[in-house]
């Protein structure tokens, strides 16, 4: 995936709003790693790595806004742009990514992902 110009962001904290929203909740993609997902991730987040999503593709949802978020907010940059170019177009890259979120004492978990956390809802 090349790096897209211009793609829509959002803060964590506005990010954190829309998750919650009771009328129309945006899903949260985290498009990390494994490893990365199991140290700190965002409360019922949608987990696709990067290196999956072009299989994946399918279970992003596109009846809802998606909010991508990665470590640092480069690769969630460029899932952001490539899910604009597939079609979506409710979506927007979380600013900073996972680490400014933890920084800004929004909720996270940690340790062992549980039994159906990361898989689609709804």
């Amino acid at each position: 995936m090349n790096r897209p110009q211009g793609v829509p962001a959002v803060d964590p904290l506005y990010a954190d709003i829309r998750r919650t929203d009771p009328l129309r909740p945006a899903v949260i993609l985290d498009v990390r790693e494994l490893d990365e997902f199991r140290q700190v991730r965002v409360p019922g987040s949608l987990f696709i790595p990067m290196s999956q999503l072009a299989v994946r593709l399918d279970e992003v949802p596109k009846d809802r806004p998606v909010l991508v978020i990665c470590a640092t907010g480069s690769r969630s940059v460029n899932v952001v742009g490539h899910l604009l170019a597939s079609g979506w177009t409710d979506v927007a890259n979380v600013a900073g990514g996972i680490s400014t979120w933890e920084r800004m004492g929004l909720p996270v978990s940690r340790g062992p992902v549980e039994p159906g956390e990361g898989k689609p809802s709804g």
